[in-house]
C-alpha cells in the first residue's frame, strides 16, 4: 500500500484534542472560539435543547461547498475529520491556499448537538434529520434548509459513519468508507447533477485504493426524498454522501477520520482545479455495492452435550457511560450464521484451553451468560 502525500504532516497536526467516539458541542466550542479572524464563525440556529448549532464560512473561491457533520449524533468520525480539515486550511502550503483561492467552504460541523450529547442517531425529540428534508419539523432541520438556501451552494458533501456490519460486495473486505451520489427519482435516474457527484466519488476513489485497496463501497440509491442529500440534488446541487466505516481493529475510528480527511481533501482539490462535467459515471458504477456481511465477532466451535458444534455471531452496541462509549457485546445469531465474515474469529475451544476467554466479553455481557448455559466457562 501507498501513503498519503500528507501523511507526515497529519501526524503532527490532525485535532488531537478530539479523539474516540463521543464528540459533543462542549468539545468543539474552544476549537471554533480560537480559529483566525478571517474564519468567517456564526450562531446559525439552536437545537431542541438549546445546544449552539455554528457554521464557519472559509476561502473566497467562486466554487461554493457546503458540508455538515453529525447529523446523527452517535456518527462523530467525520467530525473530527473536518476539524483536522480546518487545521489543513490555515497552513501555507499551496494546496491550501489553491482551494481557499478557488473555493469558498460553508462547513457546519455538528447540526445535531442534542444527538451527540447522548450519543443517540436522533435528534431529542426522537426524529431523525435525514428524514425530515420535506416536512423540516425540527429547529435543526430549518437550520440546515437555511444555510442551503441563502449560501446556494455548487457541491454538498453530507458526512456521516455507517456500522461495523458493511463489506464491500460479497467479499471478507470491510467497508471502511462508502459513498453514494443519492437519487432524484424512483427511477434513479443518472442524472447531470448525479453525473458531477459521481466524478467526484470517482476520483476519491482512485486515491483510496492507493491506501486501502478494496476497502471502498457504494451504498445503496434507493430514492427517499425526505432524505436530505436526495432532496438538495433534486433542487439542482450535486452531492455527495460521505460514510465512514470500519477500518480493521479501530473501533475508535482514528484511522478512518484520517482517511476521511484525505477523501476531503481530494474531492476540495478536484473541485477547485477542475471543471466537473460529470465523465466517470462509469467509474463511479464499478466501485462494489454495500453488503451487510459482517459481525464484530464469530465465536467458533462450541460443544453441546450431544458433541455438537455451533458457532455465535456477535455483534456489539455502543453504549454511553460517564463520558464514554463502552462496546458491549450481544448475541445476534446463533447456530445458523446469518452474515458471512467477521472482522475477529476466535475459535471457542482453543479460547477455553488457553483461559483468555474473558479478554474478549465482558463478564456481564449476555455471550458470557449464554455459555455458562453449556457449562463451558468457569463461574
Amino acid at each position: 500500500m501507498h501513503t498519503h502525500p500528507l501523511a507526515n504532516w497529519y501526524r503532527s497536526h490532525f485535532e488531537a484534542t478530539l479523539h474516540g467516539r463521543y464528540i459533543t458541542v462542549n468539545d468543539i466550542s474552544p476549537l471554533l472560539e480560537k480559529l483566525p479572524e478571517n474564519y468567517q464563525l456564526t450562531q446559525i440556529g439552536t437545537s431542541v435543547l438549546n445546544r449552539p448549532i455554528h457554521s464557519l464560512t472559509i476561502g473566497n473561491g467562486t466554487k461554493k461547498i457546503l458540508m455538515w457533520s453529525q447529523m446523527h449524533g452517535n456518527e462523530s468520525t467525520t467530525t473530527k475529520a473536518v476539524f483536522d480539515l480546518i487545521n489543513f486550511l490555515q497552513t501555507t502550503s499551496e494546496a491550501a491556499e489553491t482551494i481557499l483561492s478557488n473555493c469558498t467552504l460553508c462547513i457546519i460541523p455538528m447540526l445535531n448537538p442534542d444527538g451527540a450529547h447522548a450519543y443517540t442517531r436522533l435528534n431529542a425529540n426522537e426524529i431523525d434529520l435525514n428524514r425530515d428534508a420535506q416536512t423540516l419539523s425540527q429547529p435543526e432541520s430549518m437550520v440546515l434548509k437555511t444555510v442551503y438556501d441563502e449560501f446556494q451552494p455548487d457541491y454538498c458533501f453530507n458526512l456521516h459513519g455507517q456500522r461495523t456490519i458493511y463489506s464491500v460486495g460479497d467479499t471478507n473486505k470491510s467497508s471502511v468508507i462508502s459513498f453514494l451520489t443519492p437519487s432524484e427519482d424512483e427511477n434513479r435516474s443518472v442524472t447531470p447533477n448525479r453525473e458531477k457527484s459521481m466524478e467526484i466519488i470517482a476520483e476519491m476513489n482512485n486515491m483510496l485504493q492507493k491506501l486501502i485497496p478494496n476497502h471502498v463501497g457504494r451504498y445503496d440509491d434507493g430514492f427517499n426524498i425526505n432524505c436530505v442529500g436526495d432532496t438538495f440534488q433534486s433542487l439542482g446541487t450535486p452531492t455527495v454522501l460521505f460514510e465512514a466505516g470500519h477500518f480493521p481493529h479501530d473501533y475508535q475510528r482514528e484511522n478512518i477520520r484520517e482517511l476521511i480527511f484525505y477523501a476531503l481533501i481530494e474531492a476540495i482539490q478536484y473541485i477547485s482545479k477542475t471543471e466537473i462535467k460529470g465523465m466517470l459515471t462509469d467509474a463511479y458504477f464499478e466501485i462494489p455495492e454495500n453488503e451487510k456481511q459482517h459481525y464484530d465477532i464469530v465465536l467458533k466451535n462450541i460443544k453441546t452435550d450431544q458433541n455438537e458444534t455451533f458457532d455465535l455471531g456477535i455483534m456489539y452496541k455502543e453504549v454511553l457511560e460517564n463520558d464514554k462509549i463502552h462496546f458491549q457485546p450481544y448475541i445476534e445469531d446463533k447456530k445458523i450464521l446469518k452474515k458471512s465474515f467477521a472482522h475477529k474469529t476466535i475459535d471457542f475451544q482453543e479460547a477455553i484451553a488457553q483461559k483468555h476467554i474473558f479478554q474478549s466479553f465482558s463478564l456481564q455481557s449476555d455471550v458470557i451468560e449464554y455459555l455458562r448455559k453449556f457449562n463451558k466457562i468457569d463461574n
